[in-house]
């Protein structure tokens, strides 16, 4: 994490806190989430985040 650290908390919270996540994955570019409840996720404010260029959700 080194540079980022700051960030990755504050995105942490921003999912909806550790508990939350039931699995995430990564690559160079993106980090995705797979939610245990989509909805305590504060969208707005995790796009909001300089270093978040984008957000998605897709269900099924």
């Amino acid at each position: 994490m080194g540079k980022y650290t700051e960030e990755a908390k504050q995105l942490l919270n921003l999912v909806g806190g550790r508990d939350n996540i039931a699995a995430v994955s990564h690559c160079m570019t993106r980090m995705r989430f797979a939610l245990a409840d989509p909805s305590q996720a504060d969208i707005t404010k995790i796009e909001a985040m300089k270093v978040v260029k984008g957000s998605f959700t897709q269900s099924g």
